[in-house]
């Protein structure tokens, strides 16, 4: 690694592999917050006068990605809140409570916090405990309910664009799952234009093209306290692994990754445009649903079936 920043010959402190590029500190902060920038702007995620829920868990890339948009925020003059969800994990959540309410006060931001257990009369250890011998993941009850409470919360305080931390490396997981599940249609999902819904909220995803480490070590230096205890569930599917996988790549081939992931938004635009998802509403909920009834009620079902 140089010893000098290559933008502005101060001292360097990263060095990025897959470009060769030497930075320091404050370069290196200001390459990923013009990366995010430009992501937004290339996939028109934000209009003038948004108002902004961005999903914030605790961890470094939620408490990143909060930091960051408060940034593009202004220049979009939109208002950016977080929302928080409280998934019901005794001894887990506490933590990352407390961290983001004191960051989004430090930001002067608006924090909305929302449980499972107030929404769907269920923890996420309740529904762990009625899953019982069905074949479930944890991962599989908590995105099904986590992406509903996510949109309730953010509709509770007047937003009308949901912003998640999803990376690059969580982008090209998900592709692989996918693909491994034989579930052709959800890879044109991960294509990163905004996804409309009926009731007028737009999905964003302004850290799909930054590599998770990257957004780690952008944390560090700008010294955003973040939750480090991982949840007590995250190795019960295949992501993990998949994870190691792309990560041992990485290491021995700078910049397959980004390769993949260019590859992975070609097939995932065609996928797209050949796709004709009808969006209707569930007869249980009302709410946005593909099929007649939704991912939630379908689950609340099957986690109360005796």
């Amino acid at each position: 690694m140089k010893s000098v920043c290559d933008r502005c010959s101060a001292k360097s402190a990263y060095h990025r592999a897959y470009s060769g590029e030497s930075l320091c500190a404050k370069c290196f902060s200001r390459s990923l917050q013009e990366k995010a920038a430009k992501t937004v702007s290339k996939y028109s995620m934000l209009k003038h006068g948004d108002k902004v829920a961005v999903a914030v868990s605790g961890g470094k890339d939620s408490l990143s990605l909060l930091h960051i948009m408060n940034t593009i925020g202004e220049k979009h003059s939109s208002d950016i809140c977080a929302v928080t969800i409280d998934e019901g994990i005794t001894g887990y959540r506490d933590e990352s409570l407390d961290i983001v309410s004191r960051f989004a006060s430090q930001l002067n931001i608006e924090h909305k916090v929302l449980s499972y257990k107030e929404l769907y009369d269920l923890s996420l250890e309740e529904s762990l405990q009625l899953r019982k011998g069905r074949k479930i993941s944890s991962c599989s009850i908590c995105g099904t309910f986590r992406r509903r409470a996510i949109d309730i919360a953010a509709e509770s305080v007047g937003a009308n664009v949901v912003a998640t931390a999803h990376n690059l490396d969580d982008v090209l997981q998900t592709f692989l799952i996918n693909i491994l599940a034989g579930d052709v249609e959800r890879i044109g999902w991960t294509y990163p234009e905004p996804v409309a819904y009926a009731n007028g909220l737009r999905k964003i995803k302004p850290f799909t093209e930054i590599y998770e480490h990257e957004i780690a070590f952008y944390a560090f230096v700008n010294e955003i306290p973040f939750q480090s205890e991982q949840c007590p569930y995250m190795n019960e599917g295949i992501r993990s692994e998949i994870r190691e996988f792309l990560n041992k790549l990485e290491e021995e081939h700078a910049g397959i990754k980004y390769n993949a992931y260019n590859t992975l938004i070609k097939v995932a635009k065609r996928i797209k445009e050949s796709a004709s998802k009808e969006h209707n509403k569930c007869v249980l909920c009302g709410r946005d649903s593909t099929n007649a009834v939704c991912s939630v009620c379908s689950m609340t079902i099957t986690l109360k079936q005796k």
